[in-house]
C-alpha cells in the first residue's frame, strides 16, 4: 500500500457526504476531473474500489464502507491537532463566509478584519446574497459560515443567535407633506425579498390594515429599496441602522403609521459536521463583533 494524502480523504469524504463529485467539485472549489483524480488515487494507495459507479450515482463498496468510519476518525483527529496544537497565526486554508446585504453594509468589515488579525494566513471569501441562498449555499457546502435571516431548522446546521435589527419606516424627503401616515402606506411598500418573514408579515399586517389592495414590492437589495424610497417611487420599513446617514442627508425622512414590523433576526450558522474549529470559532467572532456593533448603534 502506498500513502495517501489529507487531500484525498477530505475529497473522498465530500463526495460521499454531497452524493456525487459534482457537488463535491463545488463544495471544494476543484475541477470534476480534479475530484475524480484525487478518488481514483486514493483508491490506488489502498489497492480497493471504493465506489461503485452505476447509472443511479455513486454507491460505497464495502471497503469504503469500512474506510468512511476511519475516514471520520481521522478528519476528527486532524481538528482535534489544528485546534489544540496548530498556533492560529500558522493555521492555512480557505473560509467561505456568506452574508446577508444588511451585514454586509454594517459589521461584516470588522469581522473579517478581525479574523484576518487571528488567522493571517487564512484566504477569506465573500458571498453577498439573499438569505434563501445563503441557507442552499450552506447545506451544498458552499460557504462555510453564514450570516443570514435566521435560523436554519436543519438538524446538520448549528446557529448562533446575533442581535437583532431595528426597522423603521421611511419615506422620501420629496413627499407631498398633507399625506398622512395611513394614506403613505397606500403607496407602493417596498419589501425584502419573497420567501423571507419580512415580506410574509408585511404581507399579512398590510392586509389586515389595509385589505386587498395593498401594494407590496418586494427586492433582494436594501441599496435600491432605499434609492427608490429617496426617489418618491414608495415606502418601505428598513433597518434603522442603515436608514440614518440618508436621514442625516435630507434625502428620506421616517414616518410613524403606528407599528412597525419586528427586528430582523440573524444567525451565525454552520455546519455540525465535519466539526470545524474554525467555522465555530468565525461563528463565536461574529457574535462578539455584532453585539459590539449593537451597543455602539446605541449611543
Amino acid at each position: 500500500m502506498s500513502r495517501f494524502t489529507l487531500d484525498q480523504m477530505r475529497t473522498f469524504l465530500t463526495v460521499v457526504r454531497l452524493g456525487g463529485l459534482h457537488r463535491a467539485s463545488v463544495a471544494l472549489g476543484l475541477t470534476q476531473p480534479a475530484i475524480t483524480a484525487r478518488i481514483k488515487n486514493l483508491e490506488r494507495a489502498l489497492a480497493c474500489e471504493l465506489f461503485e459507479r452505476t447509472s443511479g450515482g455513486m454507491k460505497l463498496t464495502k471497503r469504503g464502507e469500512l474506510l468512511l468510519a476511519h475516514a471520520e476518525k481521522f478528519e476528527h483527529l486532524v481538528e482535534l491537532v489544528q485546534r489544540d496544537v496548530v498556533d492560529p497565526s500558522g493555521v492555512e486554508g480557505r473560509l467561505r463566509i456568506g452574508a446577508s446585504e444588511t451585514v454586509a453594509q454594517c459589521w461584516l468589515p470588522e469581522l473579517v478584519s478581525q479574523l484576518h488579525t487571528a488567522y493571517p494566513r487564512i484566504e477569506i471569501e465573500l458571498k453577498v446574497d439573499v438569505s434563501l441562498d445563503l441557507r442552499e449555499a450552506l447545506l451544498s457546502r458552499e460557504i462555510d459560515l453564514a450570516i443570514l435571516l435566521g435560523p436554519i431548522s436543519e438538524y446538520s446546521t448549528d446557529n448562533i443567535v446575533l442581535p437583532g435589527f431595528d426597522l423603521a419606516w421611511y419615506t422620501s424627503a420629496k413627499r407631498n407633506p398633507s399625506l398622512s401616515a395611513i394614506e403613505l402606506l397606500q403607496r407602493p411598500v417596498l419589501s425584502y425579498a419573497r420567501n423571507t418573514r419580512p415580506f410574509r408579515e408585511l404581507k399579512e399586517e398590510l392586509f389586515e390594515r389595509l385589505g386587498p389592495d395593498a401594494a407590496l414590492f418586494p427586492s433582494t437589495s436594501l441599496s435600491a429599496c432605499f434609492r427608490l424610497v429617496e426617489a418618491d417611487m414608495g415606502v418601505a420599513a428598513l433597518p434603522r441602522a442603515l436608514g440614518r446617514e440618508y436621514v442625516r442627508a435630507g434625502r428620506i425622512i421616517e414616518f410613524d403609521p403606528g407599528w412597525v414590523p419586528s427586528p430582523l433576526q440573524f444567525t451565525a450558522s454552520f455546519l455540525r459536521e465535519p466539526k470545524s474549529h474554525l467555522n465555530e470559532t468565525a461563528a463565536a467572532l461574529a457574535l462578539e463583533v455584532a453585539k459590539r456593533y449593537a451597543e455602539s448603534d446605541l449611543v
